[in-house]
């Protein structure tokens, strides 16, 4: 005599994957665009410039302390921008990794 199995025992409901995986694209593009409406900040020496950022990594703001302007060094005032731009774009990813990886249970997806 043949054991019957309780139906669908087994076999993966091929419609609840599908659903499953629409709603999580829509949880994404959700998150996505709140992400990108959010706006991050940057900062380097010690808060000297300060850059704000939004989540598509386009600066809205950059703010300078009038005493990290010295003509004699500008050098010094290119790497601050530059470290401050950095610590946004950080901020920025770092933000991304973590709601999205909430999100998807810590899976690596492609495009994420």
């Amino acid at each position: 005599m043949k054991a019957r199995m309780p139906q669908g025992f087994g076999r993966p409901d091929v419609n609840a994957l599908m659903r499953q995986a629409q709603k999580m694209q829509e949880e994404v593009k959700a998150k996505q665009a709140e992400l990108e409406a959010t706006e991050y900040q940057g900062s380097s020496g010690s808060g000297m410039v300060e850059v704000t950022m939004t989540g598509k990594h386009e600066i809205t703001a950059l703010h300078i302390k009038p005493e990290a302007v010295d003509p004699d060094d500008v050098e010094m005032l290119e790497d601050l921008i530059a470290a401050a731009i950095n610590d946004a774009v950080r901020a920025v990813d770092e933000a991304a990794d973590t709601e999205m990886g909430k999100l998807t249970n810590g899976m690596n997806i492609p495009g994420l």
